[in-house]
Order: structure tokens, then sequence, then C-alpha cells
């Protein structure tokens, strides 16, 4: 075999090499799903209008964002739900504002009697948001507000 012959088959497999090994490092570079940005806000009810608790985030992931389950809790209770409970919880809503971003709100309304009997002080807002590939980001504490009566 002449050198030539030698020196271009080395240079091709390494070139095949670096294609494949660039592919391996794409592929491995897939961003894990995150959850951020979240707020929460307690609007008392006035009058004859209902109050609100609302709650909104910022979800990503490359599979695209299946739901965002949402509990608020007081923090005095020291509930402090855990990631499998959040899995039977209330749903928030998700729009796609991107290919991989998604903003997601959870709004609760609450009546003048419900108002009444919250407890008062500091309240924490637990989240799980799921993707489409399965995946998943729990935050036990995505966000706190308070309520005042």
């Amino acid at each position: 075999m002449s050198k030539r012959v030698l020196v271009s088959s080395l240079v091709g497999v390494a070139v095949i090499g670096g294609v494949v090994a660039g592919g391996l490092a794409m592929a491995s570079t897939a961003t894990e799903m995150t959850l951020e940005n979240g707020s929460a806000m307690y609007v008392a009810p006035v009058g004859g209008n209902a109050g609100s608790m609302t709650f909104t985030a910022e979800a990503r992931d490359e599979s695209g964002v299946r739901g965002l389950n949402v509990v608020a809790w007081p923090a005095s209770s020291k509930l402090d739900p855990t990631e499998a409970e959040l899995r039977h919880v209330d749903s928030a809503t998700c729009r796609e504002a991107t290919d991989d971003f998604f903003r997601c709100t959870y709004t609760l309304k609450v009546t003048k009697k419900e108002a009444a009997e919250l407890a008062q002080g500091a309240w924490h807002v637990s989240a799980l948001a799921t993707a489409n590939d399965g995946s998943t980001v729990y935050l036990p504490r995505a966000a706190t507000f308070h309520v005042n009566h």
C-alpha cells in the first residue's frame, strides 16, 4: 500500500471520527428542563368581587412542556408537599412563547368566605413541571406570597 493511500485513509478516519464524536457531543448537550422566574400574588376579595391567588412561571424544555402542577400552602402549616404529592393537584395553563419556552399561569379564585378562613402570613407555592419527554423539575418553594385580612 502506498504512503499516499495510507495517509488519505488516516485523514478519512480522523474526519469521520471527528464527525461522529461531534454528533455525540451535540447529542449529550441536551438541556435539562427548567422552571424559573416563579412569582405569586394574592388579591383579597373586595365588595362583591372574588379575590385570587395567581402563580406564574417560565418552563423550558427542548421536547416541550406537558404541564405544571401547583399547590399553595401556608408556611405556618409545615405541610411541605412532596414531588409525588404534586402529581395529584391542580394544573396551571401553559402557553408556548417560543419553541422550548412556555409561560405557565395558575389562578385560584377566592371568595370572601374562603378568604376569611385563610391563614394569615406567608404562604408558599410548590410546583412540578413535566416535559413532553417525561422529564420533570420540582420546586418545593417556587414562590412565596402573603395573605392579610
